[in-house]
């Protein structure tokens, strides 16, 4: 399972801040006090977190559901569709580094109460106005609200990384991740319910489920959840880590995979209606499948990080994008030859090699800088001590920049299937800038990280 951790937030020494219900003393590392004290108060707030972030997760995905409710009595083309999808995926990815911040800055419990009610911005709202009549801007704002969603994994993230050992944290982290992500399927499960129930006149039953769920989330933190004493932010981190081009390279790389699994998620339920539209002649038809997708991707994600630890995960990440590239030729091949069969294949295959992508691409992260500190080590420039502190606090900062670069890849799939649809009225031509990317994604992990020769970092 792939690891998230703190973008450059770190335990400090105890301190008393006064910020919601703060732990007097928090030692991790030490066997003992973990034993008999530490292990108990992180898996409470661990399965708190879980469920806090798998709403915020079905809220950013709320659109994905929406679209298929809007029928022609909505005057919304396809286009236009895709834009709703779009926005909250660009909100959800400028959200993720405020939001990882804020966990230091105003203590993990309290930030996780303000980030649950954050949820109630968009969904009241829309529970009250989604009706045929609102306005097309007025959808487009509500479809941006939506994008809070995406910040509360980061925190949520963030937070938890606080309460684990560095021996346990890939366990912890993988559960949290894997649990947000599962609210991309859940809500679209709520959808086909209230599809096959309530029928298509009724959208805003949607939001409206998840009010209570946002409620109830809230009150769990705010009566289970702790805060871990002296957290602190080290923007000196970020600084260096927009620096260093590992981090731009990695942020492409992450653009392929959660990005792409983000993004078809959102897209999967318009593109079926409108590739195979005989099949699908109601939302309904259409929901029966979409959330297959993001339930396997979101499924599969720990066999990712798990072939990284045995094979190594710049092999992986290399092999999933040639895997990616060739799911992308299969759908497009399959969109021309209209064969529902393959085509719907190939897309599952692509939400699972995504969510593999996602395991390997972040397990790549610290063994780059595990190489380098060991390559600083041995030429004499840092004592071991200090090589191993940088390349922690440098790994922190890279997720958390290529987490939220990442996830702008929501976006650019959304756009992508937009301005297809648009100039030649299938999806042929976003099916080609997919294989492009992952064909540049594979040839970059290739020449940066398997390329043979003395400058190959060394386990990556």
């Amino acid at each position: 399972m792939s690891t998230l951790t703190s973008t450059a937030v770190t335990a400090a020494p105890p301190a008393a801040t006064g910020r919601g219900r703060e732990l007097d003393d928090w030692r991790p590392e030490d066997p003992d006090f973990w034993r008999t004290t530490g292990a108990p108060i992180a898996r409470r707030n661990l399965w708190v977190s879980i469920f806090a972030e798998h709403v915020g997760f079905s809220v950013w995905s709320l659109w994905s559901v929406t679209v298929l409710f809007l029928g022609p009595e909505y005057g919304i083309d396809p286009a236009g569709k895709f834009l709703l999808t779009a926005v909250p995926a660009a909100l959800g990815a400028v959200l993720r580094l405020p939001y990882t911040l804020a966990v230091a800055r105003f203590g993990g419990r309290r930030w996780t109460i303000v980030s649950a009610l954050l949820l109630l911005v968009p969904t009241v709202p829309m529970a009250v106005l989604l009706e045929p009549g609102v306005s097309y801007p007025t959808l487009m704002v509500l479809a941006c609200l939506t994008g809070v969603g995406g910040g509360n994994f980061a925190s949520s993230m963030a937070n938890i990384n606080l309460f684990y050992p560095q021996r346990l944290k890939g366990r912890a982290l993988g559960l949290n991740a894997g649990g947000g992500n599962l609210g991309v399927p859940a809500v679209q499960l709520v959808g086909l319910a209230v599809l096959a129930t309530a029928g298509a006149a009724y959208p805003r039953l949607v939001p409206a489920v998840y009010l209570p769920l946002i409620v109830l989330a809230a009150l769990a933190a705010a009566r289970w959840l702790d805060t871990v004493p002296g957290a602190r932010n080290e923007p000196g981190a970020l600084r260096e880590a927009a620096r260093d081009p590992h981090t731009w390279i990695m942020a492409l790389l992450y653009i392929g995979t959660f990005g792409s699994f983000i993004g078809f998620g959102f897209a999967f339920g318009q593109v079926l209606q409108l590739q195979f539209a005989e099949r699908f002649p109601t939302p309904v038809d259409a929901a029966w499948l979409t959330f297959l997708g993001p339930l396997v991707g979101s499924l599969i994600r720990p066999l990712g990080g798990h072939l990284a630890d045995r094979l190594g995960g710049a092999r992986v990440t290399f092999w999933n994008f040639v895997a990616m590239a060739a799911g992308a030729g299969t759908v497009l091949h399959a969109a021309r030859e209209h064969s529902f069969g393959l085509y719907l294949a190939g897309f599952l295959a692509l939400f699972v090699f995504s969510g593999v992508g996602n395991g390997s691409t972040y397990k790549m992260i610290p063994a780059i800088f595990r190489a380098r500190a060991a390559g600083a080590v041995a030429d004499g420039q840092r004592d071991a001590a200090d090589a191993a502190r940088w390349a922690r606090r440098m790994t922190g900062a890279l997720i958390g920049i290529a987490g939220a670069v990442g996830a702008s890849g929501g976006v650019l799939v959304n756009v992508a299937f937009r301005q297809s649809f648009l100039t030649s009225g299938t999806a042929d031509a976003a099916y080609l800038a997919f294989i492009g990317w992952y064909a540049l994604c594979f040839a970059v992990t290739w020449f940066v990280y398997r390329r043979p020769g003395p400058a190959r970092l060394v386990g990556v």
